[in-house]
């Protein structure tokens, strides 16, 4: 883990981590065995990780919060509900609501959170560097988590993905 990467989350994403919504994503599994909240932590992580290594010049706070804002739906999208029956689709609007509602929000930051379901949502194509490469990184995780975080002692000890964002 890149140490440097992981203290700009915790310096500049702390506000945001510690936030009421985003603690209560702690409960909500996202894929596998692995939460909201560590899902959105490690998407913010691989973006920044994106950057650094490919040399992509970047806003990297608000790349950084509109990685941890991506999913900010708050809610069990695994328990069957009318309301979030579309998920796939949904949730992207459903988190910008949420947090434009809870935080004060960037242009950035919005086009992150609106349009990280590029290619599932065709008609909302990533504007910024920093929206392309959260949404890479969110389709990076989402399959790392996948395939990997279940919930066998085997897969447990070989995933070596969990976050220590407590």
């Amino acid at each position: 883990m890149d140490k440097e990467i992981y203290n700009l989350i915790r310096n500049h994403g702390k506000e945001l981590m510690q936030s009421e919504g985003m603690q209560s994503q702690k409960e909500h599994m996202q894929h596998g065995t692995i939460s909201v909240y560590q899902h959105c932590f490690a998407v913010a992580y691989t973006s920044l990780y994106l950057a650094k290594c490919l040399h992509i010049a970047v806003d990297q706070e608000q790349m950084l919060r509109g990685a941890l804002l991506h999913d900010y739906f708050l809610y069990d999208w695994h328990v069957p509900d009318e309301s979030h029956k579309w998920h796939g689709y949904s949730h992207a609007a459903v988190a910008l609501e949420n947090a434009a509602r809870d935080f004060e929000l960037q242009k950035i930051e919005k086009d992150i959170i609106e349009k990280h379901m590029f290619p599932l949502n065709l008609t909302k194509i990533p504007k910024y560097r920093e929206s392309v490469l959260v949404c890479i990184a969110d389709k990076i995780c989402a399959t790392r988590e996948t395939l990997f975080c279940r919930n066998n002692k085997k897969q447990k000890h070989r995933e070596g993905i969990r976050w220590n964002v407590e």
